[in-house]
């Protein structure tokens, strides 16, 4: 039976303007409201500029890099997060051309953005002559703290709710009226939660791995064990979630666990050749700091 008494009842309002007793107009603008979800959606990328100048700077990688790569990453995980959705998860959205577009609309893949920030740091390392998986390696302790604060967005929305429950920490989501039982609000487990609090957990573990062996980090070790664990772990909590969409219901396994598997074994695969190849153990990037203006390249980039 399910315990109601002891779940927490979430009734939050997506809108930052509907936040509490207060009036909070200042997020809005005319007919647009700034939502929790957007605003937790950039903080990630302001908060993984401030971690990765860091990085840089830890070694000898200038960070006005940080810049120029997080334009490619905000493009590559927008894109591939909605096309990700689309080709994965809604294909009869390709009838409309112009909705792909409509991104407030909602619909962003997870496991889209993954593939869009893999192709957008190839892009990155190809043309600024950094090597990819050096340039993954660090990038991927940005991403793991992007994931917390898109977990808590998708939170703030009442969205990708769990299975019901009654351990005694399970929400109760009241704007989640699609997942009603017989017109009720039950408990549920917050999965959005459990991959946030997950996603600090491989931020702490990869920071600290890194900060142990910086510009020794075996090229590939970070990245590998990211896609490795993050993936593994979104395969079995999978299992505590609804079905996102219909059709999920008719496969032996649902659509986020069968993408889970491809990017486990890729992962697996280059844990495994971590740091192995000896003319290249630790990867590559311009150890320029300092050096800007000797290089006309550079100088030309500011």
């Amino acid at each position: 039976m399910l315990s109601f008494l002891a779940a927490i009842t979430w009734d939050v309002s997506p809108l930052i303007a509907e936040f509490g007793p207060w009036d909070l107009g200042l997020f809005t603008l005319g007919p647009l409201a700034l939502r929790w979800y957007g605003l937790l959606f950039m903080s990630g990328f302001v908060v993984g500029t401030f971690v990765l100048a860091h990085i840089y700077k830890s070694e000898k990688v200038s960070p006005m890099w940080v810049d120029v790569i997080t334009i490619y990453m905000l493009i590559g995980t927008i894109v591939g997060a909605r096309l990700g959705h689309v080709l994965f998860y809604q294909p009869e959205i390709l009838k409309d051309p112009l909705e792909v577009f409509k991104i407030w609309h909602g619909g962003l893949a997870s496991h889209g953005a993954t593939i869009g920030i893999i192709l957008a740091v190839y892009l990155f390392s190809r043309n600024n002559k950094f090597d990819v998986l050096w340039t993954l390696d660090r990038i991927v302790i940005v991403v793991a703290s992007g994931g917390a604060l898109i977990r808590l967005g998708n939170l703030m929305n009442s969205e990708i709710v769990g299975r019901e429950t009654d351990v005694p920490w399970a929400f109760i989501f009241l704007r989640d009226q699609e997942h009603f039982v017989n017109g009720v609000a039950v408990p549920r487990h917050p999965t959005q939660i459990y991959e946030a609090l997950f996603c600090v957990f491989l931020f702490v573990l990869l920071y600290f791995m890194w900060n142990r062996t910086k510009e020794r980090t075996p090229r590939g070790q970070l990245f590998g064990l990211f896609v490795v664990l993050l993936f593994t772990f979104r395969f079995f909590v999978e299992f505590l979630k609804v079905s996102q969409v219909e059709f999920e219901n008719s496969l032996p396994l649902d659509m986020g666990q069968i993408l889970s598997i491809p990017l486990i074994a890729i992962g697996a695969y280059v844990l495994w050749r971590a740091g192995k190849d000896p003319k290249n153990p630790y990867g590559y990037a311009p150890r320029d700091l300092g050096k800007e203006n000797e290089n006309p390249k550079l100088a030309q980039a500011k």
